[in-house]
């Protein structure tokens, strides 16, 4: 579809920018954060629009979004899980309701929460989280396909905030 105008790709935002928005918001639960990622998205879309399948624009669109959001997650969960309260958060940049929970309850309850996790979640959870190796590290170490990895690191994260939630009465979070 690279034959589309300036003018076509601006009904295609207005027609889908309330759907890319809510899936940004739905997975990073931040409404900030969410308007920068349906930006990012439609940014994305527009310097990609000659691989916009005809007739799939919305799942083209929800793909694009869903990835952007979850990019998004992986790289606050790296830089804010592990060593909480090092630095202050970018203006912006806040950290989705897991990773405000984790950062609250401190490194220690942290390292002690991911130690009871069972397998295949303990092992994942402490590599990417504790050892802050990526994905693609832990599963070389581990002999688990990335996916897998990816997988059972979101898993765990869940897990992780229920241990935490039921420790430290941090209320529910979304």
């Amino acid at each position: 579809m690279s034959g589309m105008t300036k003018e076509e790709f601006s009904r295609l935002v207005l027609q889908y920018e309330k759907l890319v928005y809510t899936i940004c918001f739905q997975l990073t639960r931040d409404a900030a954060a969410a308007e920068d990622l349906a930006q990012e998205t439609f940014l994305s879309a527009y310097l990609h629009k000659e691989k916009l399948p005809l007739g799939y624009e919305r799942q083209w669109l929800g793909r694009i979004a869903a990835n952007k959001a979850k990019d998004h997650l992986q790289s606050a969960w790296k830089r804010h899980a592990v060593l909480p309260g090092d630095e202050a958060m970018p203006p912006g940049k806040a950290p989705a309701a897991e990773e405000t929970a984790l950062q609250r309850s401190g490194a220690a309850e942290i390292r002690s929460a991911i130690e009871k996790l069972r397998e295949p979640y303990g092992p994942v959870c402490r590599l990417c989280l504790l050892e802050e190796k990526s994905p693609e590290e832990a599963a070389l170490a581990l002999g688990r396909p990335v996916k897998t990895i990816h997988t059972q690191l979101a898993r765990g994260k869940g897990l992780l905030r229920e241990i935490l939630e039921r420790s430290g009465g941090y209320g529910r979070i979304s």
